[in-house]
């Protein structure tokens, strides 16, 4: 009927034969265009009235919006679509929606536990004001943890303090609630705490922000990879507490941005990370510029001999609190290992997490490109997993982080930079995917379960070329790891052209060789000639018994002017 409408309508030899004119060919696409919207009106009311719970069309049915073989629009596809996922898991449930399957974290209440608290003893004891013990009450705490009842008191009296703690006992608080109590409102930056990460540095900040909510003391994170602009806008109203990382505080403070000469109080978390070779000249540079009257407190799990050594030069006569009698790693933590050759630990990995069914896991890799690798491999396999590490963008970690503390997320794949003071209530398994190259790493890496008293799950993998560095590991903790095995899990044959990268010794620390001056002159070789005869042809041709052993360090080239 439209062709005939058409062809009555357009004048004879307007077009040849099977040809469509430019006026039959807009007024099909008014057709199509008026169609379109008929049915989006349509389907606008259908949802309004029914919503997803509305009855399917049938197929063909005003689905191309009144022309055959045309295109929906992509916002009536979105909504088909929308409906078709509906139907299917109603389906699926027995008529019923099928609710989101969200696995919940457990939250148990925090007992006092007398190995890691102090029970004999209330925050209200050490003397804090009433407004940082209220917060602690309103956040469940009771009672302080030893670290935090022997750190907490010299702080208070503003000596320097070098303190070591088990993971998971409360080290920031140990050092947050003193700043806090000793900071007066009003004046801008009084204190800097500064830690390697900037997940760490995130964390600090907000811990100490909940701790102090009704003293009305101001804290601030600066750290990289954020726009700089909000955090100047916040430097710029005077905080009374500043957390950063040495790269952007340094950044921050030769804007003048933050005064560094106003600090007195400087707090370095994480200090054998922080005075490694990467920190150590941005941390001497920080520390020159504030007053030398400052107090200083330097904490860690972990603390060797040289690191000590190396922090007490930053220091005035520090006293040194040590809480981790026996074991550097806490009883609650769980641990076993699993001897598996390198080809077969993705394999073994997913079979964990499908038999175990672990409620909140962690794995640490050595590489970005194991996590990258070991993500995808998990996403093929039906597990949703997500990855962090240093070469991601800080607005991608940080939504990653979110996730995690909100329990939206059950498998995180992480480098070492979530190894250190990442505190996420509900981590109960921490996996070794890698075995750290450093064993201190191990004491960070498991610490991230069984935090502030409950209980957690700590797993290995080990090849049968690691046994050199498991044993140094069982060294630094003083407690033997012992070997778990899982017979369901089957073994394969080395790949033809595997290649296995994974360090199979720990790190040896090296002294640096000695300064060479370059300015002096090079030390001259003694040759030392036995032969007479030889020695008094060398004697005759040098006098002096000087020996040139190469050229001279300058040459004319031929450019020697000629007198003429």
């Amino acid at each position: 009927m439209d062709d005939q409408i058409d062809q009555a309508q357009t004048p004879a030899g307007d077009a040849p034969e099977g040809q469509d004119t430019p006026r039959r060919k807009r007024r099909r696409r008014r057709r199509r265009r008026g169609g379109a919207h008929d049915a989006q009106q349509q389907t606008t009311q259908e949802d309004r009235s029914g919503g997803a719970d509305s009855p399917e069309r049938p197929d063909g049915a005003g689905h191309e919006g009144g022309a055959s073989g045309e295109r929906a629009p992509a916002g009536k596809k979105r909504r088909r679509r929308r409906r078709k996922r509906s139907a299917d898991t109603t389906a699926e449930a027995g008529g019923e929606p099928m609710p989101r399957r969200r696995r919940l974290i457990p939250t148990p209440e925090i007992e006092s536990d007398p190995e890691l608290f102090a029970v004999d003893m209330a925050f209200a004891d050490l003397g804090l004001r009433e407004e940082i013990v209220r917060a602690l009450d309103e956040m469940g705490f009771k009672h302080p943890t030893h670290i935090q009842a022997r750190l907490i008191p010299p702080m208070l009296a503003g000596h320097d303090v070098l303190g070591q703690a088990k993971t998971g006992t409360g080290k920031t608080a140990a050092f947050g609630i003193p700043l806090l109590q000793r900071a007066e409102k009003g004046t801008p930056f009084q204190g800097l705490v500064l830690c390697p990460t900037r997940e760490l540095a995130i964390q600090i900040r907000d811990e100490m922000r909940e701790i102090g909510r009704h003293t009305g003391i101001r804290v601030t994170a600066v750290y990289g990879g954020q726009r700089m602009q909000q955090q100047i806008r916040e430097l710029d109203q005077g905080p009374e507490l500043i957390v950063g990382t040495p790269g952007r505080v340094m950044d921050m403070a030769q804007r003048g941005h933050l005064r560094l000469d106003q600090l007195r109080m400087a707090v370095l978390d994480e200090v054998d990370r922080m005075l490694d070779i990467g920190f150590r000249e941005d941390i001497r540079r920080i520390l020159r510029q504030i007053p030398r009257e400052r107090q200083t407190a330097m904490v860690s799990a972990t603390l060797s001999p040289e690191i000590e050594d190396l922090a007490r030069r930053y220091m005035q006569n520090p006293d040194k609190i040590v809480t981790t009698s026996g074991s550097l790693t806490v009883k609650m933590i769980k641990q076993r290992y699993f001897t598996v050759e390198a080809w077969d630990k993705m394999r073994l990995l997913h079979h964990l997490l499908t038999h175990e069914e672990p409620a909140l896991t962690l794995v640490f890799c050595r590489l970005k490109r194991t996590v990258d690798e070991l993500d995808a491999y998990l996403r093929r396999h039906g597990i949703e997993s997500h990855a962090i590490h240093g070469d991601m963008r800080q607005s991608r970690r940080e939504s990653v982080i979110r996730k995690l503390r909100s329990g939206k997320l059950e498998v995180l794949i992480a480098s070492d930079v979530a190894a250190r003071g990442l505190d996420v209530e509900g981590i109960t398994h921490v996996i070794n995917y890698d075995l750290p190259e450093d064993p201190d790493l191990y004491v960070h890496r498991i610490g991230r379960t069984a935090r502030a008293g409950r209980d957690g799950i700590a797993w290995s993998f080990v090849t049968p070329a690691q046994g050199k560095l498991l044993t140094h590991i069982e060294q630094l903790i003083d407690a033997e790891i012992p070997k778990m095995e899982y017979p369901d899990f089957e073994p394969t044959e080395r790949p033809a052209g595997f290649r296995d990268d994974t360090p199979t010794s720990p790190v040896i620390h090296i002294d640096a060789p000695p300064p060479v001056n370059r300015l002096a002159g090079p030390s001259i070789p003694v040759i030392d000639v036995r032969d007479e005869r030889e020695k008094k042809k060398l004697e005759q041709k040098f006098p002096g018994g000087i020996v040139p052993t190469k050229l001279p360090p300058k040459r004319m080239y031929g450019r020697l002017t000629r007198g003429r």
